[in-house]
């Protein structure tokens, strides 16, 4: 229901600000090109504008009487009193005042206010609404799609179970599940909820909780999280968590609450404007009474004091942020780099730190054969051969690993006969009339296998360095051991490198076992003490981690892929995803790298920091201009068409400044890959 509410909202305000603008080029057209204004034009101006005034700007109306009944003031106070004095005066101008008796505009020929009753200033009115109307469709859509990680979050969990109660085999919705139910898990099943294995052995996809590329072995006693993937054997577990209590859903609430979080640069904002517009209200307030009695007029005091709220109408702050972020989109989708939001961005320009998950994102996310080392006398071919065959059969992203570099080296594979997979093991079968069988020590228990010192030495470094190795047996004497790994990018070490040369911080934080981590962080140059390298730690220590950081005074930037970082990513000062990786980390991300080359990072980092001074200058002069001009207003020096106008060459200034991020000076690599474009 509340993403419902989110895009009705949206829906309504892009439907008032195209009708909005379709209703105010003619009404600003009207009121400018005196050419164009037939005897009575007024008339036509008001029909026109009266639309857009009130429906239009029924959002600011709306916002400024809720703010009323609690005695308070915003800049929807500000706006809507602005847009209304104008209005108020336009109408009684053409209605009883002498407006609809004069053809031309002559208003224009001087700044001074009007010492009569025959100007309309409906183009300043509806000016005001529509630029305000589009900030607020920006903000609104940015909004939305910040709410995308949670909805993607949700759709990874199980939506049925199956459950066995009273000896019966019953599929029900998720939601029913209760503590102590034995839950049947099939091959390929998501696991519904937390809990222990009762019967049954299998190998469970765990990326999505601790970002390991490798599988984890399950067998009776050991523990299950929710949305974790049963891959090859049927388990039977008992759910000791349901619900709200589960992992996944402590995860989903940790992207929330990292989200709700109001940005410093609004809430910067709304200290402003919480003297500013009160201040407004109370000069213009001043500026009528002081002109009633020592002014010419009653007109020309009702026009300089609605001169003093038109002036300081904050169109150009409605405008700071949407336009810095719209140019910075389209020099960033050229990069390759999109652009989320500006959320987080205001601690962009301090950020000394950028910490990297591991699997997808520093590494190919996918297991690679590294090594073959074969025994004396055996041909590394027949032993690609012989594995190869055997992992093409299977399912194991080991094997798969095996099966592919064979297939790459030596093409096509023979067939094999008797194939059996052994969870947690590993496969034998009859390949050309050989027994072969692939797995870890523990398949050959009972089997009485030699292995030789060279091997064994092998085995036990493979191992250190973090990596995953397996015995290959032919006719029951072991030829080999493979050594798969999930390899690092090919960008990974180069663009550390660059980081560094910024002077920022990278460290590596992973779910991942500490020796695969140590071995990752030394290939692709990251320092390997501990305040460099952290591993295993789950999804909820990754945001604790970020937040400590935080605490002491860092400013951070998180790049990961996967749903075990979403939630660190929406912690972060800027959260960096990847665009090769999940749905849930890139919607709670800022930044997307499509690509999936971490040199980019950099990229992404430098435009952020200038995409956020972009808008901290354009929020600076927009209050300053306001601020600098209202005087004049007070003092008659200002009549309201010119403040009008005034109001729209300060929107312009923001968007001319916004459009120097189309220059930004980017690294060495962007540029090189400019040149070749």
């Amino acid at each position: 229901m509340l993403d419902a509410q989110v895009d009705q909202h949206e829906a309504m305000l892009l439907s008032r600000l195209i009708t909005s603008i379709a209703l105010a080029v003619p009404v600003v057209v009207l009121s400018i090109v005196t050419g164009l204004q037939i005897k009575n034009w007024q008339w036509v101006a008001l029909t026109l504008g009266a639309p857009v005034v009130t429906w239009g700007a029924w959002p600011f109306h709306r916002a400024a009487l809720i703010n009323a009944r609690h005695r308070t003031a915003t800049m929807e106070t500000l706006i809507s009193i602005g847009v209304t004095a104008a209005t108020a005066w336009s109408v009684w101008a053409i209605v009883w005042g002498n407006a609809f008796e004069t053809k031309y505009r002559g208003d224009l020929s001087t700044t001074r206010i009007s010492t009569d009753n025959t100007h309309i200033y409906l183009e300043v009115a509806v000016v005001i609404t529509v630029f305000l109307l589009a900030g607020r469709f920006f903000e609104a859509r940015a909004k939305r799609r910040a709410g995308d990680a949670l909805r993607s979050l949700l759709a990874l969990g199980a939506r049925h179970a199956t459950v066995l109660r009273n000896g019966q085999e019953l599929t029900i919705n998720t939601a029913l599940v209760r503590v102590g139910d034995l839950i049947i898990l099939r091959p390929g099943e998501i696991v519904p909820a937390d809990g222990v294995v009762e019967k049954g052995t299998s190998a469970l996809d765990v990326s999505m909780l601790t970002g390991e590329g490798m599988p984890l072995e399950v067998k009776p006693g050991s523990v299950l999280t929710g949305t974790t993937i049963n891959l090859t054997g049927r388990l039977i577990m008992r759910a000791t968590r349901v619900g709200i209590e589960t992992t996944f859903a402590q995860i989903t609430r940790l992207v929330r609450d990292a989200q709700t979080t109001n940005a410093p640069v609004q809430r910067l904002a709304d200290r402003v404007s919480s003297v500013f517009v009160p201040t407004v209200i109370g000069l213009s307030i001043a500026t009528f009474i002081s002109w009633y009695i020592w002014g010419p007029s009653t007109t020309a005091a009702f026009t300089s004091a609605v001169a003093v709220l038109i002036i300081a109408s904050p169109c150009a702050l409605g405008l700071a942020a949407p336009t810095a972020l719209m140019v910075a989109s389209g020099r960033a989708a050229h990069m390759g780099i999109v652009i989320k939001g500006v959320d987080v961005l205001q601690s962009t320009r301090r950020i000394d730190t950028v910490v990297f998950g591991k699997t997808g994102t520093i590494t190919t996310g996918v297991m690679q054969l590294v090594e073959v080392i074969c025994l004396s006398g055996t041909p590394r071919s027949e032993v690609l051969l012989y594995a190869g065959a055997l992992g093409h059969v299977s399912e194991h992203p080991v094997a798969r690993a095996i099966a592919t570099a064979a297939r790459t080296e030596l093409g096509q594979l023979p067939t094999v006969t008797n194939f059996a997979s052994l969870p947690g093991m590993g496969t034998t079968g009859i390949v050309n009339g050989h027994k072969i069988m692939v797995g870890r020590e523990s398949l050959f228990g009972e089997t009485m296998v030699i292995l030789s010192g060279d091997l064994r030495d092998a085995l036990a470094n493979a191992r250190n360095g973090g990596n995953t190795a397996v015995l290959v047996v032919i006719d029951t004497a072991v030829k080999a051991i493979c050594v798969v790994a999930d390899q690092p990018k090919s960008s990974s070490a180069s663009a550390i490198a660059e980081l560094y040369k910024l002077g920022l911080r990278p460290i590596l934080l992973t779910g991942d076992n500490h020796a695969t981590a140590l071995a990752i962080a030394q290939q692709v140059g990251i320092e390997c003490d501990d305040q460099h390298l952290i591993a295993g730690v789950l999804p909820d220590e990754k945001v604790r981690v970020v937040a400590d950081l935080q605490q002491r005074g860092y400013a951070v930037a998180m790049v990961g892929d996967g749903v075990n970082d979403a939630a660190a990513l929406a912690q972060a000062d800027v959260g960096i995803a990847m665009g090769t990786g999940t749905e849930v980390a890139m919607h709670a991300s800022d930044l997307t790298i499509v690509s999936g080359d971490l040199r980019l990072v950099a990229d992404a980092i430098l435009l952020s920091r200038a995409t956020l001074r972009t808008i901290t200058s354009n929020v600076f002069w927009a209050f300053a201009y306001n601020t600098a001009m209202i005087p004049l207003a007070a003092l008659g020096f200002l009549n309201p068409m010119w403040a009008g106008l005034a109001i729209v060459f300060s929107s312009i200034f923001v968007v001319i400044n916004s459009l120097r991020l189309r220059t930004t000076k980017l690294t060495q690599y962007t540029a090189f890959v400019h040149a070749t474009r």
